[in-house]
């Protein structure tokens, strides 16, 4: 497997993970859940978990300026999603389970800050041709 089936491979599996705290949150009473749901959140936590050690290594040393230029752009876009869980939390707070869904969006969200930059590098496309990139344009690890 390629590095990019297997950024893409992680990032499936990191948006079929925000399934279990947003259902988590929405549900009226938790134990209505079936049994196999907490057991199944944590596998697949531990998978993201282990895909986000292994993309830093699929990444390294492919960081480049365009990388850097976009994961910038989208920790600036990403400062807005603050303000919407502020205006989500005033408008929704009480229809909410906070406690049953924040640790997990939380996390989710850490990790996909923290591995952005990393992920971009593998998930790029194969490096063929692009006239104007030169060696400098690269990021020490």
């Amino acid at each position: 497997m390629n590095r990019r089936a297997v950024a893409l491979t992680a990032a499936i599996l990191y948006v079929l993970s925000w399934a279990f705290p947003v259902v988590a949150g929405l549900v009226k009473n938790p134990t209505n859940l079936p049994r196999w749901w907490g057991t199944v959140d944590v596998a697949l936590a531990f998978v993201v978990g282990v895909g986000a050690l292994v993309i830093p290594g699929l990444g390294r040393g492919n960081l480049d300026k365009q990388a850097e230029r976009t994961t910038y752009r989208i920790y600036r876009s990403s400062l807005h999603a603050l303000l919407v869980v502020g205006v989500l939390v005033m408008l929704a707070g009480d229809r909410i389970k906070w406690a049953n869904c924040a640790t997990g969006f939380l996390w989710r969200a850490w990790l996909f800050l923290y591995i952005l930059p990393w992920w971009l590098a593998a998930a790029g496309r194969p490096e063929i041709a692009d006239p104007l990139r030169s060696s400098s344009d690269k990021i020490a690890p």
